[in-house]
């Protein structure tokens, strides 16, 4: 039985890793479980799986889990430093990382430090960190197993090469609900519409990440430090059916693709299971029913924030960081109503030229650096709406 820890169970992908466990019952053991506010979730998923621990991370909640649990053996922590005592809980052999966004950077790190491996489905955490991460990781001896559908296919493609052979990785992306449309219709798409995507089903930071292409654009610098490759090695194809989830081309001109329906249960489990690769009920692929399959370059010109993560990636330093704290901001301010569509990437790009550039930073400059990007972000917003209400 295989050791897990699951930080963000109510999520989306939470909620996909505990079915891919049911249905793996004789496999997995749950040591704990952490969720950031839903706490109708949280408690219970806690009454059917009995772990040891669950961390609401809102300590505003903390008395209502703690009470609500009175009568168990589960442990109740909150906040941050609840999320970092889960994160060195004994015997848990895997961890998987599921809060959205920069929050999940420090859990992770304490997780690698005290020697758990992780099953990562928190893109940010490489995106802002990779060096130190991946360094970390190394000399802990820590596996570093990737959840994204994109880095799996990569990551199963590479099993039995050599990173020598490789010429370059191809990422694929579906293009989102919003391929092949140009900027004047962009102008004026609502979140409802940003919200519907065409293959897969997710939470809404990442749909919306997925619309405006900026998910691709973190895969691709989540890319270069799972695999440990030259920004010239990564390279974006737009793929509307997601059938391909990603391709590694080699130095003797062969392609290996990763193939499936597009459903995360599958990579879920390959990262849990690892090294085993396991058997499951999950539909089987059928070929009659994907008659052909597209394939079309990236509009890296009309969706900017692809662009702009190739540039944040060939900059280095805390310029990822700084990506990815505009882009959260960004996300949030236009599921608010607070920007159109097209305005997320202007935010983003004004925090790249503004925020003070660091090309080696330490730990403590991305915490700083994440500070600075959402001050500066939010300003910037308010500029805009200031101008749109009196100009527009």
């Amino acid at each position: 039985m295989k050791t897990i820890g699951i930080f963000g169970s109510t999520g989306s992908i939470g909620k996909q890793t505990l079915e891919v466990i049911a249905a793996q019952k004789n496999r997995f053991t749950i040591k704990f479980l952490t969720a950031q506010s839903n706490i109708e979730l949280l408690l219970a998923q806690a009454f059917v799986w009995h772990p040891e621990a669950v961390c609401i991370r809102d300590e505003k909640y903390y008395q209502k889990v703690k009470n609500a649990l009175a009568g168990t053996s589960i442990q109740v922590f909150c906040g941050e430093k609840g999320l970092l005592a889960l994160a060195q809980w004994p015997d848990t052999e895997l961890v998987l990382t599921a809060v959205v966004g920069f929050a999940g950077l420090a859990s992770t790190i304490a997780a690698i430090e005290h020697g758990k491996h992780v099953a990562l489905a928190n893109k940010e955490t490489l995106v802002v960190a990779g060096e130190i991460i991946t360094q970390l990781s190394h000399k802990n001896k820590v596996h570093l197993l990737p959840v994204d559908s994109e880095h799996s296919a990569i990551f199963q493609c590479l099993c039995g090469e050599t990173m020598e052979s490789v010429e370059k990785v191809i990422l694929t992306a579906s293009g989102g609900p919003f391929r092949g449309k140009d900027p004047t219709y962009l102008a004026n798409v609502s979140k409802h519409q940003a919200l519907k995507h065409p293959n897969w089903t997710m939470g809404q930071k990442i749909t919306i990440d997925s619309a405006t292409l900026m998910n691709k654009g973190l895969e691709v610098i989540e890319a270069k430090w799972l695999f440990q490759l030259k920004p010239e090695q990564i390279d974006v194809v737009i793929h509307p059916q997601s059938i391909i989830h990603s391709m590694v081309s080699f130095n003797d001109g062969s392609i290996k693709a990763q193939m499936g329906w597009p459903d995360m249960k599958l990579p879920i489990q390959y990262a849990l299971g690892w090294p085993e690769r396991l058997h499951n009920q999950l539909p089987r692929f059928d070929f009659g029913q994907v008659p052909h399959l597209d394939f079309e370059e990236a509009d890296r010109s009309t969706f900017k924030n692809l662009d702009l993560a190739f540039f944040a990636m060939q900059q280095g330093g805390n310029a990822p960081c700084i990506l990815n704290a505009a882009n959260e901001i960004a996300v949030s301010s236009f599921l608010a109503d607070k920007l159109s569509f097209l305005q997320m990437s202007d935010v983003i790009e004004h925090c790249l030229q503004k925020v003070t550039y660091i090309p080696s930073p330490i730990l403590a400059d991305y915490f700083e650096t994440d500070k600075e990007t959402r001050s500066i972000a939010v300003e910037f917003i308010s500029k805009l709406n200031y101008i749109n209400n009196k100009y527009i």
